[in-house]
């Protein structure tokens, strides 16, 4: 749970890295910026901020913000109603992310996790992902993230978003985000 001045705060914060990265946006747009506490109420450690541009029955374009360090915690995108979990390509934009993926354990990682929240991570293969590099998911691959020292953006381009399908590693993460207040 966050307040309205947290989540505005965050949403603001949020436009200035898409105008580093030389992101327009519209005004419609800049409404629609999500911010995703994950139900920690860690924000400035454990959250995104991120924008939909479009979510079909086929395809889903986002704009995905990390601040300095930030975590998106360790999830999966299942099978829903007999279609195949979510493929995604994240490409970055702007900064540094740390991606989490299957394979064998990076020595010396870049990405450092909280305690409470490394206990329930379970991919720690790294891929560093800088302005201009990609990475592609396959359906149900269980994955984390984290923004590098000045944060990121990143493109994220996939088949369609089932967010409230998510399956997430840690027990007590939540995807929608409460606003107190």
């Amino acid at each position: 749970m966050i307040t309205q001045k947290k989540r505005d705060e965050a949403v603001a914060r949020a436009l200035t890295f898409f105008e580093t990265a030389s992101i327009a946006l519209t005004d419609d747009e800049m409404q629609r910026i999500e911010v995703a506490d994950f139900g920690l109420g860690r924000l400035d450690e454990v959250g995104l901020e991120l924008l939909t541009y479009v979510n079909t029955e086929r395809v889903c374009a986002k704009e995905l913000i990390l601040f300095p360090w930030q975590i998106c915690p360790e999830h999966r995108h299942p099978a829903v109603t007999g279609e195949p979990g979510k493929e995604e390509t994240f490409r970055c934009r702007w900064g540094e992310v740390y991606l989490y993926v299957p394979g064998p354990r990076t020595a010396d990682q870049k990405g450092k996790p909280p305690a409470d929240l490394a206990e329930h991570m379970t991919v720690w293969h790294e891929v560093i992902l800088r302005p201009g590099d990609q990475y592609t998911l396959s359906p149900d691959t269980r994955h984390w993230f984290q923004g590098g020292p000045e944060g990121a953006v990143v493109s994220e381009f996939s088949t369609r978003s089932r967010d409230e399908s998510d399956i997430f590693t840690d027990p007590r993460i939540e995807r929608e985000t409460v606003i107190d207040g």
